[in-house]
């Protein structure tokens, strides 16, 4: 493999890393511009390719993940958009389901829908579950629909017909007769955004397609057409939140799957580390500027779901926010990042996010104009960072300007003085994370014990130490160039997609033919996006979601490769019988088995890592530290005098106990007192507590 550009675009920096012919990696960080993020992208690639001695037009591959999408979903910054859908239909996105995230609040607050009312649209058409016609499509009305909107001036239009899943033929239809009329305007059809049944769920999830797709197609011309001026020629692919890469086409034609796709990177960076030295079971912590994420890797793949959510307007609390229906790598994230601001609440609570001060204005000791204390700035008043060794380039941090903004934004309100305003901080954020930690092990029925923790992202290394004894774990992983993990994982990503479509049958009376029709035209249409990016050799992966009748939710069913037959309903059965008993402890005797939706995922084979073991033998001690700091161990809940080491001047087997800081160019490794670092081969840093075994 030749020359390759990972770009991941954040909330707070944009990192660029470039793998060269050797293997190994060159990076930067660039502040995010958000009112144009392809010129930051810009910017640090030129940049790195300076530094590196390296030739745009060398480069084989550039590879890019964006928050884009998300923010204008969060933001509500997307294109001027209407709903059309089944007459009868309009207010689904708005009723939801009869779910209630808060069961005993009389004054729940549902979060608003994507569309508001006045956009949204009826067609007379009606489809049964099945597909087959119960209401004829009015051709006349649609066309009188499309007139309207054609005056109304709308960006993009998304459609959603009952049970189009089933049969997409009106959906297309209507979208024939808008384009007829209107050829340049955005459209997206749910039968081929997300044909999945529950109408709430697809008709969301077309809808924050359409609502992104101008923004997204605009932004991903103007980065190719840019990246082709400076000489870079080479293919721009696109990571999706499933975790694999896409074509620039198919992500401007399908943005809602460039959800995630970031944190996705960050996740398939863990996957790999986890493989590489041999963890079966990680918790992956990334903190970059804006969000924390955590996602479990088990047997070395990341857990994944075919819906999540977006914008939750209650903390950790399922059903309060957007539902997406995609294929998503699953992990639990929220707003506690470097920039994320800090505040008190009318009960006197210090609060973390979920508003970030990101690049512009950025934190306090940023001095780019910013107010507000953020985590960043709590984190230098600890000193856990320095101006000296702050790794973003032509960022010159003030102590000065931090221990102001905590003073103004929590210590005034509270008669606290900056120190014990950024302990309180500190302490607060923590917690926040190891909460979600919990809640998200909890949801997925895992227990944390026996997990190792792998961190990266800007931030991540800040904390995990504080995390590790929080959430009572004893392994804890640094890896090389962790303060761009998300970029790294992208070089390290299969071309990959997962396509799913409903389709109903039982075990009792198996629609054998139907089942191997679906199959196969999941399989045609997963191996097409893969073939746009390679012609490598691919694995397919085949699930069923199925229930017992009555159930109203699914769980995933592993298919064996090769056709369905006679024998299929009995095999299938007892699949979903022991995958039951997995998940729940028993099975049900005598109940009807339905399947309900089918998945077909086709990834490019990826080499698997070199494997390395971790050695927790300790060493010499690291060189001298350069300098001796002062900073707050909150192990001891105390001030001490900690040493700062350059990750650098480390050798494999060097050993650093705390309270310590271990510093690089772009991320900073907190120890407490009772913590010691252990550096490994490959230059990651094994962290144990020191009463723990083989770390005495």
């Amino acid at each position: 493999m030749g020359l390759r550009i990972g770009a991941d675009v954040g909330g707070t920096f944009t990192d660029i890393v470039i793998e060269l012919a050797d293997g190994s990696y060159a990076s930067t960080k660039v502040l995010t511009t958000y009112e144009a993020p392809e010129l930051g992208i810009l910017d640090g690639i030129s940049q790195i390719a300076t530094e590196a001695g390296v030739d745009l037009s060398d480069v084989e591959q550039i590879i890019h993940g964006t928050t884009l999408a998300t923010n204008a979903l969060i933001q509500r910054s997307g294109a001027r958009t209407a709903l059309v859908t089944t007459d009868g239909f309009r207010d689904v996105i708005e009723t939801r389901t009869e779910s209630r995230y808060e069961q005993y609040d009389l004054n729940i607050v549902l979060p608003k829908p994507l569309i508001e009312r006045a956009d949204r649209y009826t067609v007379t058409e009606r489809l049964n579950a099945r597909g087959q016609e119960l209401v004829a499509f009015d051709e006349t009305g649609a066309c009188e629909l499309v007139a309207r909107i054609a005056e109304a001036g709308y960006e993009s239009v998304a459609v959603g017909f009952i049970h189009s899943y089933r049969n997409p033929v009106n959906e297309h239809r209507f979208r024939e007769l808008l384009l007829a009329e209107l050829p340049d305007i955005a459209c997206s059809i749910s039968s081929e955004v997300s044909p999945q049944m529950r109408e709430f769920e697809r008709f969301n999830t077309v809808c924050a397609n359409a609502y992104v797709q101008p923004l997204m197609a605009s932004y991903l011309v103007r980065l190719r057409d840019e990246l082709q001026a400076r000489g870079a020629n080479c293919p721009l692919y696109m990571i999706h939140s499933g975790g694999g890469l896409m074509s620039v086409e198919s992500a401007a034609e399908f943005p809602v799957r460039l959800i995630e796709s970031g944190p996705a990177g960050g996740a398939i960076f863990a996957a790999d580390l986890a493989a590489r030295y041999g963890r079966d079971r990680v918790l992956s912590y990334d903190m970059g500027g804006t969000t924390a994420k955590v996602s479990l890797i088990e047997n070395y793949t990341p857990a994944t779901a075919k819906t999540f959510e977006v914008d939750r307007t209650a903390r950790f609390k399922k059903g309060s926010g957007m539902p997406i229906s995609i294929p998503v790598i699953e992990m639990i994230e929220i707003g506690a990042g470097g920039g994320s601001i800090a505040s008190v609440d009318t009960l006197g609570q210090i609060r973390i996010g979920p508003h970030s001060a990101g690049s512009d204005p950025g934190p306090a000791s940023y001095r780019l104009g910013g107010t507000d204390a953020t985590v960043t700035d709590a984190n230098l008043e600890l000193g856990r960072l320095h101006p000296d060794t702050f790794g973003a380039k032509d960022i010159n941090l003030s102590p000065e300007l931090a221990a102001d903004a905590l003073i103004h934004s929590v210590g005034q309100h509270l008669e606290l003085d900056a120190h014990t305003s950024a302990i309180g901080i500190a302490e607060v954020v923590d917690e926040n994370m190891t909460n979600a930690a919990r809640v998200h092990a909890v949801e997925n029925g895992k227990d944390l014990t026996g997990y190792t923790m792998i961190a990266f992202g800007g931030g991540g290394p800040l904390h995990a130490s504080r995390l590790l004894d929080k959430l009572g774990l004893d392994e804890l992983i640094v890896p090389p160039d962790a303060g761009v993990g998300s970029a790294v994982g992208f070089l390290r990503a299969p071309f990959a997609y997962e396509a799913v479509r409903s389709f109903y049958t039982t075990t009792q009376n198996f629609d054998v033919d139907g089942a191997n029709t679906i199959l196969a035209e999941l399989a045609q249409e997963a191996m097409s996006f893969v073939r746009e990016g390679t012609s490598v050799d691919v694995v397919v992966e085949r699930q069923i979601a199925m229930r017992y009748k009555g159930q109203g939710w699914e769980i995933p069913v592993t298919l064996d490769h090769g056709p369905f037959d006679d024998m299929a309903a009995e095999l299938l059965g007892a699949k979903f019988t022991k995958a039951y008993e997995e998940f729940f402890g028993r099975a049900i005797d005598d109940l009807t088995i339905e399947a309900v939706s089918w998945s077909v995922r086709v990834a490019s084979v990826v080499e698997p890592p070199a494997q390395i073991k971790l050695s927790t033998e300790l060493g010499h001690g690291g060189d001298t530290p350069s300098q001796i700091r002062t900073m707050f161990d909150p192990v001891t809940g105390d001030d001490v005098d900690g040493s700062v080491i350059q990750r650098t001047a480390l050798n494999p087997g060097s050993s650093v106990m705390g309270p310590a800081v271990i510093v690089e160019s772009q991320t900073t490794t907190t120890l407490g007192s009772h913590h010691v670092a252990i550096m490994q081969a490959d230059g990651a840093l094994l962290v144990h507590r020191r009463h723990q075994g083989g770390a005495q």
